[in-house]
C-alpha cells in the first residue's frame, strides 16, 4: 500500500503541459494509435491499467468506438482528473475509473476483451505477475496492447541509469525486453511481439528538453515554480542521456491470448 503521492495536481498539471492535455506520458493520441496498429478496438470491453488523468479512455471511446472503458490507477488526484475528464467528454457512460490497490487486478476472470497501457506498467514491480493477470481477466482471444518503459538488460542499472531513476523520484521498476517476454510467456500469450521506440523518444526527449530549459523556461518557472522547473531539467538532462545510450527503451508490447 504505498502513501506517498507520485502524480499530484502539480505533476499532473506538468506533465500535460509537455505531453497534452489528459496525457502523462509522451506521444499523446499519435503514440496510442501506434501501440494499437492491427487491435480493434471497437464494440470491445477494454482494461485500461493506469489510467492516469484520462486522455487514453476518452480516446478509446470517441476515437476507437470501445463499448466501455474501465480505467484502473492507484491515486485520488490522477482517478478525480479522469472522471472529470469523461463527463467533461459526455462519455462518462461508457467510462468507469477505479481507484484500485496495487495486486491482483480485481475483475472477474475473461472480463475483458482487451488490455490497455500507456507507459504505466513502470510501476508495477512484478512483471510477471502482471502478465498472469491480464491473461486472466481477457477474454479467449483477447488482446494484450501496450506501451511502457523498459531498460535494455537484465541486472542492476547503469550508474547513469541509476541516477536518472533516482532523479525522477518515481518507484520505477524498469524490466528488460527479455523478461518481458518471458513474463509474457510464460503467462501464456502467444503472437508477442515488442518494439523498440528509443530511436523516437531519443528524438523527442531532446526536443522536451530544449523547450523546457530555452525560452519558455522563465513562464514555466513563474507558472510552477522555479526549483520544480530546475529539478525537471535536471530530470530530462539525465533522461536524454540513458536514451541516446540506449539503456532506457521505451517499447511497445503486443500479445495475444489463444482462443
Amino acid at each position: 500500500m504505498q502513501n506517498e503521492i507520485l502524480y499530484d495536481n502539480q505533476v499532473i498539471s506538468f506533465l500535460e503541459e509537455i505531453w497534452g492535455d489528459g496525457f502523462l506520458s509522451p506521444g499523446g493520441a499519435d503514440e496510442v494509435a501506434r501501440v494499437l496498429s492491427n487491435v480493434d478496438i471497437e464494440d470491445k470491453c477494454v482494461l485500461d491499467i493506469g489510467s492516469g488523468s484520462g486522455a487514453c479512455a476518452v480516446l478509446l471511446v470517441n476515437e476507437y468506438k470501445a463499448a466501455k472503458v474501465i480505467g484502473i490507477d492507484v491515486e485520488d488526484p490522477v482517478c478525480e482528473a479522469a472522471n472529470h475528464r469523461a463527463k467533461a467528454a459526455g462519455v462518462d457512460d461508457k467510462i468507469e475509473i477505479l481507484k484500485v490497490n496495487p495486486g491482483p487486478f480485481p475483475f472477474e476472470a475473461c472480463s475483458f476483451d482487451i488490455v490497455f497501457s500507456k507507459d504505466s506498467i513502470i510501476h508495477i514491480p512484478d512483471k510477471t505477475e502482471m502478465a498472469k493477470q491480464a491473461f486472466r481477466v481477457l477474454k479467449p482471444g483477447g488482446k494484450f496492447a501496450a506501451s511502457d518503459w523498459l531498460i535494455s538488460h537484465e541486472g542492476p542499472p547503469s550508474p547513469q541509469m541509476a541516477d536518472y531513476i533516482k532523479e525522477e523520484g518515481l518507484d520505477f521498476a524498469m524490466a528488460s525486453p527479455k523478461t518481458y517476454f518471458q513474463a509474457m510467456q510464460n503467462a501464456g500469450f502467444i503472437d508477442i511481439e515488442l518494439v523498440n521506440r528509443n530511436p523516437w523518444y531519443s528524438k523527442v526527449a531532446t526536443e522536451e528538453l530544449a523547450w523546457l530549459s530555452g525560452a519558455n523556461r522563465v513562464e514555466l518557472s513563474r507558472r510552477h515554480g522555479t526549483d520544480y522547473i530546475d529539478h525537471q531539467v535536471a530530470i530530462w538532462a539525465k533522461l536524454v542521456a540513458v536514451l541516446r545510450s540506449g539503456e532506457h527503451c521505451p517499447h511497445h508490447i503486443r500479445a495475444r491470448k489463444p482462443t
